[in-house]
């Protein structure tokens, strides 16, 4: 008579496949959900931006001219963007265009978003950036 003593299980060497197959599933997709991360932040600096310059179009439409003043418009005077990943200011255009003829606001990164860069938006339709 013999008897089988084997248990029912995994081995050791099943274990430690399962868990490199996770490692590398993990090694993949981190990088992609960071990425994404980054961009849904970024939508929140360009949401602000969009705002803004459409409230200096209105501006310029009753004032004939732009401000560098964002409280004019009804906003703080460095107006964070809904999530605080960006904060917003403005000024004149650069190259010696007053504010008169050109603002140009900047959404200043801010925490975990400093490493995607600064956002720039002119009233003549000029981004910089990284707007993707």
């Amino acid at each position: 008579m013999q008897h089988n003593n084997h248990q029912p299980g995994f081995t050791l060497i099943e274990l430690m496949i399962v868990v490199a197959i996770i490692g590398i599933l993990a090694a993949v997709a981190w990088p992609s959900y960071q990425d994404q991360v980054r961009q849904g932040r970024r939508r929140d600096g360009q949401a602000l931006l969009m705002e803004i310059i459409q409230a200096q179009e209105r501006f310029y439409i009753d004032q004939a001219t732009y401000t560098n003043d964002l409280t004019n418009l009804g906003y703080a005077a460095q107006q964070s963007s809904e999530n605080g990943f960006y904060v917003v200011t403005a000024g004149a255009c650069p190259g010696g265009a007053a504010i008169t003829a050109c603002v140009r606001l900047t959404a200043t990164a801010q925490g975990a978003q400093i490493a995607d860069g600064n956002l720039i938006l002119d009233s003549n339709g000029t981004r910089t950036g990284n707007w993707n």
